[in-house]
C-alpha cells in the first residue's frame, strides 16, 4: 500500500467547490474520475480544505492510498494530460501511510483579492471582487487585529444549523491587509476555517473600510455571536487557498 500526496492548483470558477456532489462538477470529482481511469478502480481522494463553489486554489493538498507501483512523477503527467485545463497537479509524491491531508494540516492561508477601482481588469476579473468605493486602509488594518488569536467566530460562519452544533472557535495566526496599486489583498492564516468564515471577515472589513460600519465593529461583532451583525459574504471568486502547512 502506498500513500500519494498531490498538490493541486485550480480555477474554481466553473465548479461547485472541492467536494464531490451529485449532479455537479467538482474539483475532487474531476480528479477522481481520472484516477479511476488510470488505476482501473475507484479511488477516494481526501482534500485538506473543502473550498466552496467558485473559490480557487494555488496549493490545495490531497492524498489517497493505492496498491500500485506507478511512480509519482508519471502519475502527475498522466493526470495533467487528462484533467481539464483549469485543474493542474503541480506535484505528486509518496508520503508515510499515516499522513492525512485534512487531519494533519496545522495552518491554512487564504488570500482575498479586491480591485479597488471603477475600471475592471479583463484579464483577472475571474479572480477578484471589484469595490469601486474609497477604502480606509489604515482603519481596515486596525480592525483586522481584532480577529487574531483564539476567538469564537460564530458571527462569521455560514447560516447552517448543522455547523452551528459544532465548535465555532478557531485560532487566527494573522490577518494582513495590504495594497498594491489598485489591488487590496487580505491574507488570513488560521488553524481552520468555518464555512464562509474568510469571506465573511472580508465582507465585514470592506464595510468598515467604506465607512458603513463604525470603528470597533470587528471586536463588537465577535462578541455578539450573531451572523446578522457582520457584513455580507464577499463573492467567492476573490478567494484563493494559497498554502496548507503541516
Amino acid at each position: 500500500m502506498r500513500n500519494i500526496c498531490l498538490t493541486i492548483a485550480y480555477d474554481g470558477t466553473h465548479y461547485a467547490g472541492w467536494q464531490v456532489q451529485r449532479n455537479a462538477r467538482t474539483i475532487q470529482g474531476e480528479i477522481e474520475k481520472v484516477l479511476k481511469r488510470i488505476y482501473k478502480k475507484k479511488v477516494k481522494l481526501t482534500g485538506a480544505s473543502r473550498t466552496d463553489a467558485g473559490v480557487h486554489a494555488e496549493a490545495q493538498i490531497a492524498n489517497f492510498k493505492i496498491e500500485s507501483g506507478i511512480p509519482p512523477n508519471k502519475l502527475q503527467l498522466a493526470l495533467n494530460s487528462s484533467l481539464p485545463d483549469d485543474i493542474s497537479i503541480t506535484s505528486a509524491k509518496k508520503v508515510p501511510l499515516k499522513f492525512h491531508a485534512q487531519f494533519d494540516a496545522q495552518k491554512k492561508l487564504y488570500r482575498y483579492s479586491i480591485l479597488n477601482s471603477r475600471v475592471d481588469n479583463p484579464f483577472l476579473r475571474r479572480f477578484y471582487h471589484k469595490v469601486p468605493y474609497k477604502l480606509d486602509m489604515p482603519l481596515m488594518r486596525k480592525e483586522a487585529k481584532a480577529f487574531k488569536g483564539n476567538r469564537d467566530f460564530k458571527s462569521f460562519q455560514a447560516k447552517n444549523a448543522f455547523l452551528e452544533r459544532k465548535s465555532t472557535i478557531r485560532k487566527i495566526e494573522r490577518v494582513a491587509v495590504r495594497r498594491t496599486g489598485d489591488f487590496v489583498y487580505i491574507d488570513i492564516e488560521a488553524d481552520g476555517f468555518l464555512r464562509n468564515m474568510a469571506r465573511n471577515i472580508v465582507g465585514t472589513l470592506i464595510e468598515i473600510g467604506r465607512g458603513y460600519l463604525p470603528r470597533g465593529s470587528a471586536s463588537e461583532i465577535l462578541k455578539r455571536l450573531d451572523r446578522r451583525k457582520a457584513g455580507p459574504t464577499a463573492p467567492a471568486k476573490g478567494l484563493v487557498l494559497i498554502r496548507v502547512q503541516y
